[in-house]
C-alpha cells in the first residue's frame, strides 16, 4: 500500500503578544501540515528555552521552525512595513544559516504586493537598540536588528537537525525610529503586514517536503 508520509510540523515563534494576535489573525487556510504559532516571550534568554522546551515535545521533533515579528531595520531607505528575510542570523552565541530564503522572498512578494522585500544577515540583540547603535550593528554588515530571531533559530537547531528561517516586518528604521510601539503610525502599517505573510510562510514549509535536484 503506498502511504505518504506526514508533512512535518511547522513551529511560527514570536515574542510579543501584538505579533501573536496578528499571526492568530492571519489566514491559516492554506497550511500543508500542523502549524503551531508559539509566543515566547521577549528577550534571547526567553526565546531561547521556550523554542527547547517546545521542541522536546516528541510531536514537535522534527519541526521546522520560523522565527517571525518585528524587528528595527538598519540600512537608510528602510521603512515601516518593509519586510527582511534573514540569510542568517547571528549573534554572540553564533551564526545560522536560513534555509529557502529566495522562496520566501518570492512568496512574499506574492502574499503582500507592493512591499519592499530586504534580505542579508539579522543579527540579536538584548536591548531595544536605539541611536547611535544603528551604525556600529550595520558596519557589520547586519541590515537588521530583533531580540529573539537568533537565539530561536540557535535553540532550534540545537534541538536537532531542521530547516529553520527568520522573516520579520520592520517597526523601526534610521529616519522612523519609534517610541512606543502602540504609538505610532507606522505600527498599524507593519501589524497589517504581518497578519498577510501565512500563506508565504507555508508555502516555504511545503517546499521543504519537495525533491531536490
Amino acid at each position: 500500500m503506498d502511504r505518504t508520509a506526514a508533512p512535518a510540523p511547522l513551529l511560527i515563534a514570536c515574542a510579543l503578544g501584538i505579533e501573536h494576535l496578528a499571526l492568530r489573525s492571519g489566514d491559516r487556510s492554506g497550511a500543508g501540515g500542523p502549524v503551531t504559532v508559539l509566543r515566547t516571550g521577549m528577550g534571547p534568554r526567553a526565546a531561547d528555552r521556550s523554542v527547547t522546551r517546545v521542541l522536546a515535545d516528541p510531536v514537535l521533533a522534527t519541526a521546522a521552525v520560523l522565527a517571525t515579528g518585528f524587528c528595527a531595520g538598519l540600512a537608510p531607505g528602510m521603512h515601516p512595513g518593509d519586510l527582511v528575510v534573514a540569510e542568517e542570523t547571528r549573534d554572540p552565541g553564533g551564526t545560522t544559516p536560513c534555509v529557502g530564503t529566495d522562496l520566501l522572498v518570492k512568496e512574499l512578494a506574492r502574499a503582500v504586493p507592493g512591499r519592499t522585500v530586504h534580505t542579508g544577515p539579522l543579527t540579536g540583540s538584548d536591548h531595544v537598540v536605539r541611536g547611535h547603535e544603528r551604525s556600529g550593528l550595520l558596519a557589520t554588515g547586519a541590515i537588521a536588528v530583533d531580540m529573539e530571531s537568533a537565539a530561536t533559530l540557535l535553540g532550534a537547531v540545537r534541538s536537532g537537525t531542521r530547516p529553520v528561517a527568520a522573516v520579520r516586518v520592520v517597526v523601526d528604521a534610521p529616519e522612523h525610529e519609534l517610541v512606543r510601539i502602540g504609538t505610532f503610525r507606522g505600527g498599524i502599517s507593519a501589524f497589517r503586514v504581518l497578519r498577510s505573510v501565512l500563506p508565504a510562510f507555508f508555502e516555504w514549509h511545503r517546499s521543504l517536503s519537495l525533491p531536490r535536484r
